[in-house]
């Protein structure tokens, strides 16, 4: 049962708020890309002081900049917009 808390639980939280960022980007709402960013610093604490890699931290470092651009460039497509 050790394995499952051996981050303190840090991980699963970091792998539930992915999950859930990615299910809201699925159904077009602008909310996952804040879920995804609390995602990415909860990595980046593992990565930090948990597990000591650099690859984590400057992984999730590029993810979290690659999400807020997503947020802030994020537009509500148009009621009725011509399909071609």
């Amino acid at each position: 049962m050790d394995i499952f808390l051996n981050y303190y639980g840090l991980d699963w939280l970091a792998m539930a708020l992915s999950l859930l960022a990615l299910w809201l980007i699925g159904n077009k709402n602008r909310a996952g890309f804040a879920a995804f960013v609390l995602a990415n610093v909860t990595w980046m604490v593992v990565g930090v002081w948990l597990m000591q890699s650099a690859g984590i931290v400057l992984g999730n470092g590029v993810f979290l900049a690659m999400n807020v651009r997503g947020y802030l460039n994020w537009k509500t497509p148009p009621a009725h917009g011509n399909v071609i």
